[in-house]
């Protein structure tokens, strides 16, 4: 079974791969035309719009989790009244489907529906909130959702790795007077860094493969304004067939997915070798 599932997942690969390097357009074929295919992706207008977005998108959605995220956890770890609900409520979205999530958040920031609408019809008929439909703000709503959906992972994720912080660094750092920030910042945070990396790499993952929400709330628009590249791959398998190009675009992000994954597993093995050798 596991021989099965690798060798599927390294043939599309390679098949993907090959494709690359050739002129495929609504069909695979044998024409090897070399590096044309990532010469013609990286003089597409479109392609670098859809890196700025997913760059932007990226920065925002990533920051606004960890932060978002360790508040929670931390509020959590307090040991407050109803804490399993709480840990329910805030885990709760990152359980629905990026599809039900957009769909949720483009109502909510539709202008003629949602919160300008409910806004103005209690008195303030300036109020703006159009970002969904404006080609310069839509991709921080998309972002607005997407964090929203995730920064319960976060959480869970932050919660684990606070939970693992003696108890006796919070005494001592109560008798010798030091401000609980600075207990956070120098010791705890430190401390849960392998926590905080583990959060970071399942984010920025998230950031490279973001496709779901951005079709529910945009389907790429206004225009193009809220291109990013999985979609652009998807236009240009499915719409504008050209195999080759949509193969090449596929390496380019499988490449960024690996700069990405790799060191953190590498990381990650040399510091559970060295706790390993410490025991």
């Amino acid at each position: 079974m596991v021989v099965t599932v690798l060798l599927c997942y390294v043939g599309t690969v390679l098949w993907s791969i090959t494709v690359s390097f050739t002129s495929a357009k609504t069909f695979p074929n044998t024409n090897f035309v070399g590096l044309a295919q990532y010469e013609k992706l990286f003089t597409t207008d479109r392609w670098w719009l859809s890196l700025h977005n997913m760059a932007l998108f990226g920065v925002i959605f990533v920051v606004c989790c960890l932060v978002l995220g360790f508040f929670l956890a931390v509020f959590i770890d307090q040991k407050v009244r109803g804490e399993g609900i709480l840990r329910t409520i805030f885990l709760y979205p990152y359980a629905m489907s990026f599809v039900a999530t957009g769909l949720v958040w483009q109502w909510m920031l539709n202008p003629g529906l949602g919160l300008q609408e409910a806004v103005r019809q209690l008195g303030f008929p300036n109020f703006e909130f159009d970002w969904i439909i404006s080609q310069d703000k839509v991709m921080y709503a998309i972002a607005l959702a997407a964090v929203w959906q995730s920064a319960g992972l976060v959480m869970a994720l932050l919660l684990a790795g606070l939970r693992g912080v003696d108890e006796e660094i919070w005494k001592a750092a109560r008798i010798d007077g030091i401000p609980v920030w600075r207990v956070y910042l120098s010791i705890v945070v430190p401390m849960i860094a392998p926590s905080i990396a583990t959060a970071t790499v399942l984010l920025s993952l998230g950031v490279i493969k973001v496709f779901d929400v951005v079709v529910a709330m945009t389907g790429g628009g206004p225009g193009i304004a809220s291109e990013v590249p999985a979609k652009f791959i998807m236009d240009y398998l499915f719409t504008r067939a050209n195999i080759g190009l949509a193969s090449a675009a596929s390496v380019v992000l499988l490449l960024t997915v690996l700069a990405l994954l790799l060191p953190w597993l590498y990381a990650k093995n040399r510091m559970e070798h060295a706790n390993n050798k410490g025991h």
